[in-house]
């Protein structure tokens, strides 16, 4: 291995690290003039399939636009202690985001959605009952996972 290549996690260690869900920042492509519009998120991760699921916000004020069918990066990122210490850790996925219509949920999306757990994070002038959202999913084409070099610098 080149002593500059990074030091990835094994699919089972990324799995740990990711849970059920969490939060990260999601970017979306925009059009060429504009530079990718990035947002804080909460994420639902299912590890049968190694698919990540978001509920976002929707309405005409918000800055994100139409998601479904955009090309998207998804970080997660973190120490491996309890306390925020510890060896740093990042999970990166690339992938189009697909919209799941309520309607239109087939049966392998509903037990996918039964293995993770999307956090409520709360950051709406009204209540959470008031706001819209939406159910998409990002399968990655590209899913990488790195963490901190155990060798001394």
């Amino acid at each position: 291995m080149d002593d500059n290549s990074p030091v990835t996690m094994s699919a089972e260690d990324r799995d740990a690290f990711l849970g059920t869900g969490g939060t990260g920042v999601l970017s979306l492509s925009t059009d060429e003039s504009d530079a990718p519009h990035a947002i804080p998120v909460s994420y639902g991760y299912d590890p049968v399939e190694s698919t990540f699921y978001f509920r976002l916000a929707v309405g005409k004020d918000r800055e994100k636009g139409e998601v479904d069918g955009r090309a998207a990066t998804f970080v997660v990122h973190g120490h491996d202690g309890e306390d925020g210490e510890g060896d740093w850790q990042s999970v990166v996925a690339r992938g189009t985001l697909t919209d799941i219509g309520r309607d239109e949920v087939a049966t392998e999306s509903l037990a996918a959605l039964d293995r993770v757990d999307i956090p409520l994070v709360d950051i709406f002038g009204a209540p959470t009952s008031d706001v819209s959202f939406q159910f998409v999913r990002l399968v990655p084409d590209d899913l990488s996972a790195r963490v901190e070099s155990p060798t001394p610098r």
